[in-house]
């Protein structure tokens, strides 16, 4: 199906969507684009806000494809929230088709941002490297100082859309941004414990930069990957050589990576799968990250039990 009949498609579920009544009671229909900012809409809605996320747990935001659904979704929301910096290149055009008369809130904005010097980064899915072209990096929330930025962000959305939840919407906020303050001092004490020889890490998708930068973990991955099936030897073996001159401790795979490629590195490295890192989506209610908390924390245990293993 070409991009112009899948618009046009989702507009006219859009527009029959319109037609229907609202559903009962005040609380505000929120779209959260993707599991984390869905978790974050929660955290400061409560009970006043009714939240759709259009990818859901273990997904890959970056080759989501809309359904009618999501058109049928937006079309009745009263906000919707997005993270911005390209990150999402499913969503404007899903905002267009749906009509959608809902604000649109990128959380991103204000929080301090990396620019990407490669212009965009590769992520391994489906047996093949893919591209995601960004001149920022938009994984921006692997900071917790920047999910503090997000959620004063969603406050301030619901705040617009619901003046009379206002002072419960900022006071929600409020105590989460308690809870990211404690989450901030109990990462740095984790990291700061590893000694300075064992903080390099390797992972199939360059998602952590900004987890990098504010807490001292390198990490490794494949920059220079082929487009095509698999990685090439030479991109491969240009890695390896980071790898052992930056003396990286252990390979890490990713919820929403196939697995294969950091299988591939760590055998060539001769290091071994140190766990499962959550970088772009949160695990299904059950698993180790159901929310944002959580999966920062489970990111951090993970780190730092295998980094300081000898």
């Amino acid at each position: 199906m070409t991009v112009m009949n899948h618009a046009a498609r989702l507009l006219a579920v859009a527009i029959a969507a319109t037609a229907l009544p609202a559903q009962a009671g005040e609380r505000l229909d929120v779209v959260a684009s993707f599991s984390i900012i869905g978790d974050f809409a929660r955290e400061v809605g409560g009970d006043r806000v009714a939240v759709t996320t259009l990818v859901g747990p273990d997904s890959d935001a970056h080759v989501y494809e809309p359904r009618p659904a999501d058109a049928t979704a937006l079309a009745r929301a009263d906000v919707v929230l997005v993270n911005g910096l390209m990150f999402e290149g499913f969503m404007q055009r899903l905002v267009e088709a749906s009509g959608t008369a809902a604000a649109v809130a990128v959380l991103s904005d204000g929080a301090d941002i990396l620019h990407d010097p490669n212009g965009g980064h590769y992520h391994y899915s489906g047996g093949k490297a893919v591209f995601h072209a960004a001149p920022d990096d938009p994984h921006a929330w692997q900071s917790v100082a920047n999910a503090r930025t997000y959620v004063g962000n969603v406050a301030r959305a619901f705040c617009a859309a619901d003046a009379a939840g206002c002072a419960n919407y900022m006071s929600n906020a409020a105590a989460y941004v308690e809870r990211l303050d404690a989450l901030d001092r109990e990462i740095r004490q984790a990291i700061e414990a590893l000694p300075q020889d064992r903080r390099v890490a390797v992972v199939a998708h360059n998602a952590f930069r900004y987890f990098e930068r504010d807490f001292g973990v390198a990490f490794l991955s494949p920059q220079g990957v082929s487009t095509e099936s698999e990685a090439s030897a030479a991109d491969v073996a240009s890695l390896i050589r980071d790898i052992r001159e930056k003396r990286a401790a252990a390979v890490f795979a990713e919820n929403i990576a196939d697995s294969r490629l950091v299988e591939r590195i760590a055998d060539e490295a001769g290091l071994s799968i140190g766990g499962t890192l959550y970088s772009d989506a949160l695990s299904p209610a059950g698993g180790p990250a159901p929310d944002y908390v959580g999966m920062m924390r489970h990111n951090v245990r993970t780190l730092a039990s295998t980094l300081a293993a000898d």
